[in-house]
């Protein structure tokens, strides 16, 4: 049995003297361990710093891409830019040749109604109106008229005297205070302790100068509304006057024409006076705007113009609405800084409103 044992251990013993010996010189030997570069991963931008030819390339190759396709964007917006360019004129070309055409009948007409008048004797055309001067000769009386297409909002306008209500001045002084190119007297007007007032009805910027009267006797309201149109009438209520939109007016008596009819003449104005200097506000189908101003020599009824006649005038000319502005020494046509008309008060009467033209 001890033989045995003994036997054994000596065996083992032998058996792992080499791996003893094996760690005995690991642990007391320095020993290195290297591993090659291919077993590491190598991350894209040092793999970029390893590779620096590659790289470059490939980024030449992707900003090469880049400049092709910018210049193919490039050269299709020019072509979209030309398009449009080339498409714009012709519209713009188009539209106009559709407003030329859409003016040939105006222009037709237009020339009808001038033709008409005869030559006139002066013209301005300026972006705010088209004004047309003539000197009118008939059998009883000398007269001018004043064909006056507005252009602007703010082609014509009316002035109350001063500024004021109950004020007075020229037509010429409100045509010279104002910058106004022409001018002519409006509405009548009462006075009262030395104080001169428009009559009745009167409106200024939108707004009623001394309230809404409703029309009565032969008197009616006559101005300019919103749309640059002449509206006027008798107005019974001041809802039925605001519904018009009127900028300006002023009243007087009567009405001569009306939807291309002539009026009946009241009795009272058929003679009283008769014959008299005149001052007449008409409008074409077209909006442009017929001023009449008849010469007489004073007020007592055997110089000037009758209304009758003024309607015959009217009517020839081709207007379709035409209303009586006061007259007398009252009646007033300037144009360009001098007064046209021949005053049958040897000079221009002061006036609370006056009709001015602006160029």
């Amino acid at each position: 049995m001890n033989v045995s044992v003994k036997a054994l251990n000596r065996t083992m013993l032998l058996a792992c003297t080499p791996f003893l010996g094996m760690l005995l010189w690991l642990l007391l030997s320095e020993v290195v361990v290297e591993l090659s570069t291919t077993a590491f991963p190598v991350h894209e931008a040092e793999a970029q710093r390893q590779e620096p030819a590659a790289f470059t390339s490939k980024t030449a190759a992707g900003l090469e891409q880049a400049r092709t396709t910018a210049e193919a964007t490039g050269d299709l917006i020019k072509k979209e830019i030309t398009l449009y360019n080339r498409t714009n004129a012709e519209m713009k070309q188009i539209a106009s040749t559709a407003a030329a055409q859409a003016r040939i009948p105006l222009d037709i007409y237009d020339q009808l109604i001038t033709s008409k008048l005869g030559a006139p004797s002066a013209t301005i055309n300026t972006d705010k109106l088209r004004a047309q001067l003539f000197r009118i000769k008939t059998q009883n009386f000398q007269s001018y008229a004043v064909k006056i297409e507005l252009k602007s909002d703010d082609a014509m306008k009316m002035a109350l005297g001063g500024d004021k209500y109950g004020g007075a001045e020229t037509t010429l002084a409100a045509v010279k205070r104002l910058g106004a190119y022409i001018g002519i007297n409006a509405g009548g007007f009462a006075d009262a302790q030395g104080v001169r007032y428009p009559l009745s009805t009167t409106m200024i910027d939108g707004e009623y100068v001394n309230g809404f009267e409703p029309s009565f006797a032969d008197l009616f309201f006559v101005g300019l509304n919103e749309d640059n149109e002449l509206v006027g009438g008798k107005f019974t209520s001041k809802a039925q006057l605001d519904s018009q939109h009127m900028k300006f007016g002023a009243s007087f008596v009567p009405v001569l024409l009306q939807n291309g009819a002539a009026m009946p003449i009241p009795d009272k104005w058929k003679n009283s006076p008769k014959r008299a200097p005149r001052t007449v506000i008409a409008s074409y189908k077209d909006n442009q705007l017929l001023l009449l101003v008849a010469d007489g020599y004073n007020e007592n009824g055997s110089s000037g113009a009758t209304l009758a006649e003024l309607q015959i005038l009217l009517k020839r000319y081709g207007a379709v609405n035409g209303f009586n502005l006061d007259g007398g020494g009252s009646s007033s046509l300037i144009w360009n800084g001098s007064v046209i008309n021949s005053p049958s008060d040897r000079q221009l009467r002061k006036l609370p409103t006056s009709f001015l033209f602006f160029k």
